[in-house]
């Protein structure tokens, strides 16, 4: 990665955007959080993404019926995603009391590793065990999220975080996307699954690899108070918790925006988790599929860095109003899709606003969290992500199987992104 000179937060308005001026000689504790993205977004690309639905359908689902297998998928998504969102208020909570943050980043971390690890060995039909170690993996990778995306605020100086958001997001796209590479090479030129199930096996140590930076080199943040002990510290979470709910809806604009967040990252979750099944089960190749979604990670990297400028000339919340309007346009066109290059056009159109829009609103609900409650209120980003992961999946599961018509499924999302657009534009400022 090439960086540049000197670091200027706010690019002026006639400044033409560059790629290469948009990293400043980063610091150490800065490029350290930022290589987690790199390592977890394997987890995102090859796991939840591209390689390994198209490995359940077509191996580890064997004798399935195919509007079965899709159902299958998706409820094991919802369900993993229901169990994540219950725990992150309170495990987020209690990381701001006891000051554990990096330690729980490190045991979910290792819960996520370790079941991707495992993966390797799914054989024909072995669709249950390859069902809980997907679970087992979401869980892993979406709490250890709440601890990675609470050392944020801590990071950096406040003009900061939504650019620092955004290059976290931009190499997250290049590390997902060049393993994704990889593990592509793997598939097309290994026979059987051997190219598959290394692949599984080389996101367990990517992610386990790239997670050692941010766990050696950025500090834990400063704790609101005193260290207590641990049973005192879930004691105290449960009534901040408490005291969270009752207040939450004192911060209005923080509150309007969890609801729009629920609502229109339903969508873009559902999108990520369900594209390769979707296309499978349309016919199209798994080397489509897969060549497709890693287009994807590489258009994301320049389109993500771009959405940080663009926050800092029109706000955050344009911002993301407009990737929401480019995502309604993207859910009508993907109803009609029936050929490889149609998958393609959309896997390129999706990649420049998934990664930006995603971004931008970590760094947008990051400016509005009281100081001191970072984790506890990412806790409550998180479950919102969670809650919202857990109804577009499951929709689209059920219509599916009931219809099986899957582009009447995509259709259906719609309401996503409408509701998401009509709740955020009340957000005032």
């Amino acid at each position: 990665m090439i960086l540049s000179t000197d670091h200027n937060p706010h690019l002026s308005h006639g400044e033409e955007f560059h790629m290469l001026s948009y990293f400043p000689k980063l610091e150490k504790k800065v490029w350290s959080w930022c290589a987690y993205d790199v390592g977890n977004s394997a987890f995102a690309t090859t796991i939840m993404a591209a390689i390994y639905p198209v490995y359940f359908r077509e191996v580890a689902s064997r004798g399935l019926a195919p509007n079965i297998s899709t159902a299958y998928w998706a409820y094991t998504a919802s369900a993993a995603l229901f169990l994540s969102a219950f725990s992150s208020p309170l495990l987020g909570a209690l990381a701001d009391i006891q000051g554990s943050k990096k330690r729980l980043l490190a045991i979910f971390t290792g819960i996520g590793v370790l079941s991707t690890g495992c993966m390797a060995f799914i054989g024909p039909g072995d669709w249950l065990l390859a069902l809980i170690l997907m679970a087992a993996g979401t869980i892993g990778f979406t709490i250890s999220i709440i601890f990675y995306d609470a050392l944020l605020p801590s990071l950096v100086p406040p003009e900061r975080v939504d650019r620092v958001s955004a290059q976290g997001y931009a190499f997250g796209y290049l590390g997902g996307g060049v393993l994704l590479a990889i593990n592509f090479l793997f598939i097309a030129l290994l026979p059987g699954t051997i190219g598959a199930r290394l692949s599984f096996l080389s996101v367990a140590f990517w992610w386990g690899g790239f997670s050692l930076p941010v766990l050696f080199n950025v500090a834990e943040p400063p704790v609101d108070g005193e260290r207590v002990d641990t049973n005192t510290a879930f004691r105290g979470s449960v009534k901040r918790l408490k005291k969270t709910f009752r207040e939450i809806r004192s911060f209005r604009n923080l509150f309007l925006f969890l609801v729009a967040f629920w609502f229109y990252n339903d969508g873009i979750g559902t999108i990520i988790r369900m594209a390769a099944i979707y296309g499978s089960q349309l016919g199209i190749s798994m080397n489509h599929l897969v060549g497709a979604l890693l287009l994807t990670q590489f258009v994301g990297i320049p389109f993500s860095l771009a959405f940080g400028t663009l926050a800092s000339h029109m706000g955050s919340k344009k911002t993301i109003l407009i990737g929401l309007y480019f995502y309604l346009c993207l859910i009508v066109a993907a109803v009609f899709i029936s050929k490889p290059w149609h998958f393609w056009a959309l896997a390129f159109s999706v990649g420049m606003v998934q990664g930006g829009t995603q971004a931008i609103s970590r760094s947008f609900f990051a400016s509005m969290i009281p100081p001191g409650r970072t984790a506890e209120f990412f806790g409550f980003y998180d479950i919102s992500s969670k809650f919202s992961g857990i109804l577009g999946p499951a929709i689209f599961g059920f219509i599916t199987q009931v219809s099986g018509s899957s582009p009447l499924a995509i259709a259906i999302l719609s309401y996503t992104f409408i509701l998401g657009i009509v709740i955020l534009r009340k957000i005032e400022g």
